[in-house]
């Protein structure tokens, strides 16, 4: 019975060291990420107006920067660190600029990014509220996503990027059509002044098979030419047509 009490007592003792005992780890590098945090802040003066600490592993980044990619910047660059296990981004952009100066600003950059990559097979759009700007739609690769969202990200005024952007699946097939498409609509006479200025052309977006059309066009004439020139390419399985008229626009 003696015996029986003393394995119980040890088996809570046991028990209530190791409770007692921290998770392994929780809190053993602090100190050294702490330092290497600072030197990391330190080293740009994009960062200079950011603050950090750290605990039980999680670094937590208040203050401010200029333009948001500073503030994405300066997480990535932290959460690679030796002994992070976590980065809480609370550092707010400090420059304010009007949304609708926002959405023409951008607007613009998009409409001219990448030139001659194919831009006319992209097409996106942009919602943009209290500086959170989110960026919808489809292109082609991932160059061209990533390209949209540094645009994004490296103009004044960002607050924060939301990518609801759909890149389209890889197909020999698809980039067959994309070229066929735009080569029977940019070499219709009727058509082919679209193809002058990078801003408005008539966008072709193709997935399996399926094309869509977008953009704005002259005349109901124009819109009408565009699909029968898109429905007259081979493999090509349906054409939704969503080219907007000027006038209607209006």
């Amino acid at each position: 019975m003696k015996k029986i009490l003393l394995l119980v007592l040890a088996a809570l003792f046991t028990v209530s060291a190791w409770a007692q005992t921290p998770a392994v780890g929780s809190g053993r590098y602090d100190q050294q990420i702490q330092q290497e945090v600072t030197k990391v802040l330190n080293s740009k003066d994009k960062w200079k107006g950011i603050t950090a600490s750290t605990e039980d592993g999680i670094v937590t980044l208040q203050g401010s920067t200029k333009v948001l990619i500073d503030k994405l910047d300066a997480q990535k660059k932290i959460s690679k660190l030796d002994h992070v296990q976590g980065v809480r981004n609370q550092v707010e952009v400090a420059t304010t600029v009007p949304d609708e100066q926002l959405q023409k600003e951008l607007a613009d950059k998009l409409r001219y990014d990448r030139v001659g990559y194919g831009i006319v097979f992209n097409n996106l759009g942009l919602n943009i509220q209290n500086g959170v700007v989110t960026i919808a739609g489809d292109v082609r690769d991932y160059p061209a996503r990533d390209s949209a969202i540094a645009i994004a990200a490296t103009t004044p005024g960002v607050k924060e990027v939301i990518d609801n952007i759909n890149v389209l699946p890889l197909s020999p097939m698809d980039d067959d059509i994309r070229l066929r498409v735009a080569r029977a609509i940019y070499g219709h006479p009727s058509l082919s002044k679209y193809a002058l200025d990078p801003q408005k052309p008539i966008r072709i977006v193709v997935e399996n098979g399926h094309v869509t059309l977008y953009g704005v066009v002259d005349s109901p004439m124009d819109k009408q030419i565009a699909e029968i020139q898109a429905k007259s390419v081979p493999n090509v399985f349906s054409v939704d047509d969503k080219l907007m008229v000027a006038s209607s626009t209006k």
